[in-house]
């Protein structure tokens, strides 16, 4: 593949500007970049989502031009999108075949196509029910549903966009395995990321773009992943954490006996715990061991059993509108679901927490002059990049900044106690770096913050107190000095030993 001196503009905006990416056959070829750089611009224009306005694309020497996805899917180009294009209510199957589905007789023929699909996912390890219904799968399962509808079509290049974003740490290395896999098949992968250890686990080659230009390419073997950090921002990048001490205050949060039950299978076993102001609580856990629930339930989102307490006052049947009010600040799972409104306007989105304040209201009426500058002063403090400033769609901004966007949101209110779930999902090393100085400044400020992430290296390198999360329970809570990788990858495995049960304060 040759892509030649592209340029893609929107409403004036440029997002590819000549930029020339060359990928050999058989090669894992990784397109590194800041939120916002333009890699899914790019690799769209590739798959034919995007037009671009100049520039050439050539496949095997020849020029091509790919006016639409089906183009490339019959040039052997396939490609899995960052936020899946699966319908839930069909199975695996049906949407494998989705758009080239074979019949007899007038009706469709499943009994060939789940064949097919069956020995295409025991030939790469996918190991897929081929009649489960999408919405009752893992999001990973979901993953492997659209590497299979590549595979499906005889896909020879096949584009992840950051394919690890909604992954648990178990899934990645899975993932990799796979993609090892299919370039010894003979595939060309193309992978779209800002995660620079899997890029040196799995990549040959880096192409880097900044701004939406062409910095470099360079042969992942000869360099350091500081250096591939320090080119993909043009600084420095500082991997170290300057954390100051913990100086825990009053207890902010108290939860006792917090218990929920689904059909009899218990989501929350009995939740005791604390956290006080000027503290960060990390919540280790393999994905779907009752983090979403126990954060809901705080939230306002999930009603249980039990008791809860927000500075001394009983909330357990409180409002979201009056937990907020009292100083509750929430970074969600799921942006697009609880976080943004996403054919709002972003001026809309950023006051969604407060816009029935007095601070933003003209009589009866919205201050919109106030809102769009309130607005523009916290999306440039956090750098959430988008084409028309305040004045874009959310749903057109990258996944990562719509994530810069809600954990400015929340953080400008200076809550008392931040839930903060995966905040750094799908953030590049440079905003992750500012994101955690900012939840940093948060806690030494005096906020409660309790940190959900299913990456160990965060829970380890921000918390003052770390728990683990098994099977709905909390099996285990330290002082994070006492936890390493191994000791908490045993706890999540269920492993625990006698001495683990203490808890600390």
């Amino acid at each position: 593949i040759e892509m030649l001196s592209i340029r893609k503009e929107f409403s004036g905006i440029i997002a590819n500007d000549d930029i020339t990416l060359k990928i050999k056959r058989n090669e894992i070829h990784a397109l590194l970049g800041e939120n916002g750089a333009g890699k899914s611009t790019l690799m769209s224009v590739l798959f034919g989502l995007y037009q671009p306005e100049k520039g050439e694309i050539r496949v095997n020497g020849k020029t091509i031009s790919i006016d639409n996805p089906n183009i490339a899917n019959a040039l052997g180009i396939g490609m899995v999108h960052q936020h899946f294009k699966l319908i839930d209510i069909f199975t695996v199957t049906e949407n494998i075949i989705l758009g080239i589905e074979q019949t007899q007789n007038g009706m469709l023929n499943l009994k060939d196509a789940t064949k097919k699909i069956m020995a295409l996912s025991q030939k790469y390890g996918l190991n897929i029910e081929p009649d489960a219904k999408i919405k009752d799968i893992t999001v990973g399962m979901q993953q492997r549903v659209e590497i299979l509808k590549m595979l499906y079509r005889d896909t020879e290049i096949l584009i992840f966009d950051e394919p690890t974003a909604v992954l648990t740490p178990q899934e990645v290395e899975e993932l990799m395995a796979i993609i090892l896999k299919l370039k010894l098949e003979g595939k060309t992968i193309l992978i779209i990321t800002h995660k620079l250890r899997e890029i040196k686990a799995v990549a040959d080659r880096c192409t880097v773009i900044r701004l939406g230009r062409y910095v470099d390419t360079v042969d992942v073997a000869a360099v350091s992943t500081q250096q591939l950090a320090n080119l993909m921002v043009g600084h420095a990048v500082n991997f170290n954490i300057n954390k100051k001490k913990a100086q825990p205050r009053e207890v902010i949060l108290d939860l006792k006996g917090v218990c929920l039950s689904d059909h009899g299978k218990m989501i929350l076993n009995d939740i005791t715990m604390h956290i006080r102001g000027g503290e960060i609580l990390g919540i280790a856990g393999v994905d779907g061991n009752g983090q979403e629930q126990l954060v809901k339930a705080i939230a306002g989102m999930q009603k249980v059993d039990g008791t809860l307490y927000f500075e001394d006052i009983d909330i357990t049947h409180a409002t979201v509108r009056s937990r907020t009010l009292q100083g509750m600040g929430h970074i969600p799972a799921d942006r697009h679901k609880h976080g943004l409104v996403l054919d709002f306007y972003m001026y809309e989105n950023m006051i969604l927490q407060e816009y029935f304040e007095k601070k933003f209201q003209k009589g009866t009426m919205l201050d919109k002059q106030k809102i769009i500058s309130f607005s523009e002063d916290i999306m440039k403090k956090y750098d959430v990049r988008s084409g028309k400033g305040v004045y874009s769609i959310a749903r057109s901004l990258s996944g990562g900044n719509q994530q810069k966007a809600i954990v400015a949101r929340e953080l400008v209110r200076t809550p008392k106690l931040l839930l903060a779930v995966q905040p750094t999902r799908g953030l590049d090393v440079g905003a992750i770096e500012f994101i955690h100085q900012q939840i940093l400044a948060a806690r030494d400020s005096g906020a409660a913050v309790l940190l959900v992430s299913y990456e160990l290296d965060e829970i380890l390198n921000l918390s003052d107190r770390i728990a683990v999360m098994y099977e709905g329970a909390l099996i285990a809570q330290m002082p994070a000095e006492d936890a390493n990788t191994s000791k908490l990858g045993l706890l999540m495995a269920g492993v625990k030993e006698a001495k683990e049960e203490q808890s600390y304060e």
